[in-house]
């Protein structure tokens, strides 16, 4: 039964990491859209009201995604802490996420949504 754990400890470890990347990923991603939308509007023939609405829309979609990054991190933290209960024996470094990200992350999007 304890291999079980063990082996259900470390796919989850995996599964959750990725998660993280691709959100990660996913920030990227629209940072990079942002960047080029936002030069393409440079062009001097282009009106620089021009793409306004999409840029209002991506900079939510990038809040969202960050909303998504910090409740993934709260799903590692509270892995972690059953972890600890259920696999003790693994002798892995523990993940520590300090209070003060988390509810950095939850003021920012309280911020936004105001």
């Amino acid at each position: 039964m304890e291999n079980r754990i063990f082996a259900d400890a470390h796919n989850l470890k995996k599964l959750i990491r990725e998660a993280e990347a691709l959100a990660d990923e996913s920030i990227i991603a629209m940072a990079r859209l942002k960047q080029a939308m936002l030069s393409a509007r440079q062009n001097p023939a282009v009106e620089v009201h021009t793409g306004q609405r999409a840029l209002l829309r991506l900079t939510e979609a990038e809040s969202q995604a960050l909303a998504m990054s910090t409740n993934l991190l709260r799903v590692h933290d509270e892995l972690s802490k059953v972890a600890k209960v259920h696999a003790g024996g693994d002798s892995g470094i523990p993940t520590i996420i300090p209070d003060a990200e988390l509810n950095t992350a939850s003021a920012r999007k309280e911020q936004v949504q105001a």
